[in-house]
């Protein structure tokens, strides 16, 4: 390709990044740098009242997290309001908008006349000028509206990236309000000035744009700007089929930070939610990069399965340098506990890997064996610490003090001599010793954490509960 290629991501900040804004915007930073070209950021704040400062922090934090820099930006609509009403401006004055002087109420009951008469409900162009056409007095004190000058006839046509040709008849096709009576641009013309200032050759969106796609390109038709290529995606659907929700994990990209997910885990996971490279399912970012050329997007909805995304969360832990992976499991473990001094943290965490998805189940783990011990719960010990089972934990206790070297591998050879001595199996040892020394009856291998906690501490847990 000779021209540059530009893509944006453009977020109203009505709300939080969630996963198909996420994704969205993955796919346009894909497409621009595969192609060595440029990824604007664009933040569509015309609508004042919904529009808040705290949404467009919660927008640059979530792709601050998932580490998808711009280019260019973050650009702001509102601050190109000027420029909006300079187009509007030119627009009127080639006879390409008018002044709408239609209540809303006005319109809403053209629209029901039309459907009653089995038509489709749209204003019916009161104030649309045509030659030989007069149009009713102004109403003294109305402020107008400004719409766009519709093409009556013909259709719109474009070859989208995803669903082929696309085409809509202009009759379908309102006479869109692009400036509202206090003279500020709506949403749609502000998209379209903004997209051909901004030189975006490729718009890859969410497919509940399609119906602006055809508005959008009459007006940069009108104001001569080029037509820029559009895709657009499928939405994400939940694990039963149905349109995400809250209840399927359709809240802000952060929340899943907080839960302990990785950017680069979220980043690989995004990438297949409508998009494949052969059968490859993990990939590194630059992988993604050199792979992502618009095509193999997925034309159906995807699904959304955080057991999938729980895989290959696992799958990055686990792959990370531990003492990396300790960084980051440290500021979660430090709010869940006080961790005990002398441990050997590095060890822990080794011991608890392959049993964690996200770094928060990481971290609670953990906190099993790193933090201050305050004896063992009345119900446990009642379950657990019978006086059989405490005769045993002497006898085991009793051996291990004799112990020069600690280990896990002398501590299991303990183990075995204490099961044979007494003719038990394994539970009967292990049970009562993770209670008498983590106040848990589950735990990974228990001679493990035992060599983890150190001979000092063992020997003390156990003879708070033997002696």
């Amino acid at each position: 390709m000779s021209q540059e290629i530009r893509t944006r991501f453009a977020p109203s900040p009505t709300g939080y990044l969630h996963l198909g804004g996420a994704r969205t915007a993955l796919f346009s930073w894909a497409y621009a740098r595969h192609f060595g070209g440029k990824f604007v950021l664009r933040i569509e704040d015309t609508d004042l009242e919904r529009s808040t400062p705290e949404a467009v922090k919660a927008i640059l934090e979530g792709m601050k997290w998932l580490d998808l820099k711009e280019d260019e930006g973050p650009f702001y609509q509102m601050q190109r309001y000027e420029r909006h009403k300079e187009v509007i401006a030119q627009l009127l004055k080639e006879g390409k908008a008018y002044y709408c002087y239609s209540t809303p109420e006005e319109v809403e009951a053209m629209r029901e006349k039309a459907r009653a008469a089995g038509k489709k409900p749209k204003y019916d162009g009161t104030w649309r000028p045509e030659e030989g056409k007069v149009l009713p007095p102004i109403p003294p004190g109305r402020k107008p509206v400004v719409r766009f000058k519709n093409p009556l006839t013909g259709a719109v046509t474009w070859d989208d990236m995803l669903k082929g040709t696309i085409s809509i008849d202009n009759s379908e096709l309102d006479d869109l309000i692009i400036a509202r009576p206090d003279g500020t641009p709506t949403y749609n013309f502000c998209v379209v000035v903004d997209d051909w200032d901004m030189g975006i050759t490729h718009v890859i969106r969410g497919d509940d744009h399609v119906n602006n796609t055809p508005r959008q390109i009459n007006i940069l038709q009108a104001i001569g700007a080029p037509i820029p290529i559009y895709g657009h995606l499928p939405m994400i659907n939940g694990p039963d089929g149905k349109k995400m929700s809250k209840r399927h994990g359709a809240v802000s990209i952060m929340a899943y930070e907080e839960a302990g997910y990785l950017p680069e885990a979220m980043i690989n996971y995004l990438a297949r939610l409508g998009w494949s490279h052969g059968d490859d399912e993990i990939f590194s970012r630059e992988e993604l990069v050199s792979w992502f050329d618009g095509n193999n997007l997925s034309k159906s909805p995807a699904q959304w399965d955080v057991k999938k995304l729980n895989w290959v969360n696992a799958h990055y832990m686990r792959s990370m340098d531990p003492e990396k992976l300790l960084d980051l499991v440290m500021p979660r473990l430090k709010r869940k506990c006080n961790i005990i001094s002398g441990i050997d943290l590095l060890a822990v965490l080794q011991l608890f890997i392959d049993r964690a998805e996200t770094l928060e189940q990481l971290a609670d783990q953990m906190s099993l064996l790193v933090s201050e011990f305050n004896g063992v719960d009345a119900e446990l010990s009642a379950q657990y610490l019978t006086d059989e089972s405490l005769n045993i934990l002497r006898d085991f206790k009793n051996q291990i003090e004799t112990l020069t070297t600690w280990t896990q591998e002398n501590i299991h050879e303990i183990m075995m001599n204490t099961l044979q001595k007494h003719d038990i199996k394994m539970p009967k040892l292990g049970i009562p010793l993770r209670v008498a020394t983590v106040n848990q009856k589950q735990t990974p291998a228990i001679d493990a954490v035992l060599a983890i906690l150190g001979k000092d501490v063992v020997i003390s847990r156990l003879a708070a509960v033997c002696d």
